[in-house]
This record gives structure tokens, sequence and C-alpha cells, in this order.
């Protein structure tokens, strides 16, 4: 395998709950098994316990096993299985920190939002939100952290200054819903120049909360109906214990979240409607919202999707999205 793209691989490991150590056990096991493990953990640079625990692990995860009547001898088994108990236990874990960090809010909301004049958060409503919104993208200086997803409230000139920022030089990390990739152009229009500019985008199925974090000082958190008496609502959130919730929920999600890859992994040949199409996919979009994304039939799709899946030798979507991520299609 090459470096690039064991580096890949290591990354989608790490992210399902792999132990860094076991990612090389595993990464050897592609390159060399079927063969005794003896000979796997020298080819990772391990041996006695640290291997024996790192192909534990493996073997506790669904992604290896003995190879039946052979001694020994170990080799990697068909991951679906494992993948889908690691994706439920990142799941779990997301659960409970979105859990942990809704408790906090709801504890300081009961203490702290009656009184918001003590300069700990500030409640901006209607068009003013607009005004702030701008106004933090243009203060930021170091890094932006966002949680994105719909309903969209229409801000003229938003992408022009996410991009503005970037040509700054300040670090952009967004997490998307799946929503906001099915929502209709904004993968196009909105998600795709902010990429190509050189913001690190991932995704997850859902966000718990729309936020913007500016550097270290402070935060914008969008309040829906349930949480406040107007529909256009927003916190401004000053350093405090609730801005730290606010990091360490959004570093959780980004740990948790499929990455997207931008100018840095271009692969020759692929035209951006295929990208398009497989980020998409990587995202949960259904066919129907993929082939209106793409102004195509449903037809047509299935079609693409088969030239895809035989240029990456794969036999189906899993495998396709797979060797896609591995290849830095994705």
């Amino acid at each position: 395998m090459r470096g690039m793209t064991n580096a890949r691989l290591g990354e989608a490991l790490r992210l399902l709950g792999i132990d860094e150590t076991a990612v090389r056990v595993y990464l050897a096991l592609l390159d060399r098994a079927p063969a005794p493990l003896g000979e796997i953990g020298s080819a990772a640079g391990l041996g006695g316990a640290a291997l024996a625990a790192a192909y534990d692990e493996l073997v506790d995860a669904g992604l290896a096993s003995a190879a039946e009547g052979a001694g020994d001898v170990v080799a990697p088994v068909p991951p679906a299985a494992g993948l889908e108990i690691l994706a439920r236990h990142r799941a779990a874990e997301l659960e409970e920190s979105r859990i942990a960090v809704g408790g906090a809010f709801d504890s300081f909301r009961r203490h702290r939002l009656a009184a918001y004049n003590d300069d700990l958060v500030e409640v901006v409503t209607g068009d003013a939100i607009g005004r702030r919104m701008r106004h933090a993208w243009a203060s930021a200086r170091e890094q932006i952290r966002q949680f994105e997803s719909p309903p969209y409230v229409p801000l003229v000139g938003a992408t022009e200054d996410s991009l503005a920022t970037l040509a700054r030089g300040v670090r952009q990390r967004v997490v998307y819903s799946r929503e906001s990739l099915e929502h209709p152009g904004h993968l196009k229009d909105v998600i795709e120049p902010c990429i190509e500019a050189g913001e690190q985008a991932r995704v997850l199925p859902s966000v718990p909360v729309k936020l913007l974090i500016i550097d270290e000082a402070y935060a914008l958190v969008s309040l829906s109906i349930k949480e406040a008496d107007v529909v256009n609502t927003m916190l401004v959130v000053q350093p405090c214990g609730l801005l730290s919730a606010l990091v360490a929920l959004f570093e959780q999600c980004w740990r948790n979240a499929l990455p997207f890859h931008g100018h840095d992994a271009r692969p020759g040949g692929l035209a951006p409607a295929d990208r398009r199409l497989l980020r998409l996919l990587a995202g949960g979009a259904g066919d129907e919202v993929i082939a209106r994304e793409l102004g195509i039939s449903r037809r047509t799709l299935f079609r693409r999707l088969q030239i895809l899946m035989a240029r990456l030798g794969a036999a189906n979507r899993f495998q396709m999205a797979l060797q896609a991520q591995r290849s830095g299609w994705l």
C-alpha cells in the first residue's frame, strides 16, 4: 500500500475508535496476510504483549481473525459487521456528549439567561443577527469552528465573508449535517467553493446545534423556537463554562465526522460532478436527492455509479466509498 493511502485508512480507523497501535497491525494484515501473527507483528514493529493487545482489539472490533485450520496464521475479515458495531459505539459517545452539553446549557439558562446583561451572554434577535454574523467573520484572527445545518436565514454575502476570511489565512473547520448537503444547491454554491478555498470540512448525519466559535473569544449559538419566545434568536456567549463546553462538543463531533478533502486531494480525471456525487453519497444523501443536485435522472445516476464502481474495482456502494476514501476521492 502507498503511504498516502495508509494515512487515510489509518485516519478512518482512528475515527472509529481503533487505537493507533492496532491500526499499524491492521495495515500490516492488509499487506501481508494470511501470515503468522509474529510476521505481522514484525511488519508493524510490534511484539509481545503490545502485539497481542493490538491484535485482540482488532478481533474484538470484528476486523481480524485466525485463519481456519492454519495454526497461528491470521488474516483480516470482511469488515461490514465490525464497522457497524464501531459506528454505533461512536454514535453512542457523541450522544453522551450531546446530552452532557445540553444539560450544561439548561443549567446555564436557568441561572444566567434571565440576567443576560451580566456580560456572559447576549441575546440577539431579528435583523441584528446578520450584522453580528458578519462582524464575527471579520473579527476572526486564528480559527473558526462551525456546526452548519438548515434552516438557513438569508444572509446577503455570507459565502463571500467566509471566502474572505479564508483568504486572510484564518483556519476554518466546519462540520456539516447531511441536511446541508441535501439542501438544494448548497453543496455546489456554498460548501464546495469554501472547501476549494481551503476550508476543512467534515460531515455527520446531524449536528447538535447551529454554532459558530470565533477563535477562543466567543461563540454564536442559534436558538430554536423551543428555546426562546422569538423565532429568530441567537446567543453570543463570552468566555465561561458554557463556551468551554461548546468547544469540547465541537471537537468531539469533529473527531467522529467523515472528512471531506479539498484542493490537496485532486484525483486525476475525476469530474467535479462525480466528486459531488461521491460527497453526497458519503454524506448519506438518498438517490433522489443526489439526482436532483446533479440535475440528472435516476437512471443516469445509476449508470454513473456503475462506472465509478468499475473504475474503483468495487462490487457495491460500500466498497466504492471505502476505495474512494483510500484513493483521495473524498
